[in-house]
């Protein structure tokens, strides 16, 4: 059973509002993010998708992943996708001493600059769990912390593709940021959805970008 909503509420936006949640604009635009890659088994397979639709997203890529797939990593620069630090391990905000979390965000951030030959700007915390103070310190080292407006629940078992695929199509809007994981545990019902999301949007006379500061 699902506790967080597919849609973020705005008073979960207002409470912390130097987070950013959307892109707040009148233009047809959208976000799609992919956490937790490179994952040989499908982030190729979504940079082709993304390709078809000549559309541009932002992939909160795992340091360790990107140690052992650095091909996969050079795949997302190559076909010019924002990259965003999802931390060294996927770590648990409210698990993890402020410290610690630190380190393991800086720790990503060296194989990212090792493989861009610059760093990002852009974070996203693990589960979406994010303790203030740990908030605080990475926006002192000019991290923008991203969050969501939508999730598609891709990785969730109990969610079917379709499910998936009607979460993202009936809660996003101009400027909506929107999660989906190129991940294998996600794989199944992101790859039901994803194609069909372009495809939709497309149509509706959307463009996809991504994320930029």
């Amino acid at each position: 059973m699902k506790i967080t909503p597919v849609k973020t509420p705005l008073i979960a936006k207002k409470m912390f509002p130097n987070y950013v949640w959307d892109i707040p604009s009148n233009t047809k635009e959208l976000y799609l993010t992919f956490d937790d890659g490179p994952t040989p088994e499908i982030t190729n397979w979504t940079l082709e998708i993304l390709k078809q639709y000549n559309a541009k997203a932002t992939f909160f890529c795992i340091g360790a992943n990107i140690k052992k797939h650095p091909d996969i990593f050079q795949n997302i620069i190559k076909d010019d996708h924002a990259i965003g630090n999802h931390t060294q391990h996927h770590v648990k905000g409210w698990k993890t001493k402020t410290k610690a979390y630190i380190t393991e965000v800086l720790e990503a951030e060296e194989h990212i600059e090792l493989q861009q030959s610059k760093r990002s700007y852009l974070f996203r915390p693990p589960y979406g769990q994010i303790k203030p103070k740990q908030g605080k310190e990475l926006m002192a080292l000019d991290y923008k912390i991203i969050m969501w407006d939508v999730l598609s629940f891709d990785w969730q078992k109990e969610v079917s593709g379709e499910d998936c695929l009607d979460n993202v199509i009936s809660k996003s809007k101009e400027g909506s940021i929107i999660v989906f994981h190129d991940s294998i545990k996600a794989s199944k019902n992101m790859m039901y959805a994803l194609p069909k999301v372009l495809e939709y949007f497309s149509e509706a006379g959307f463009k996809f970008k991504s994320l930029s500061f």
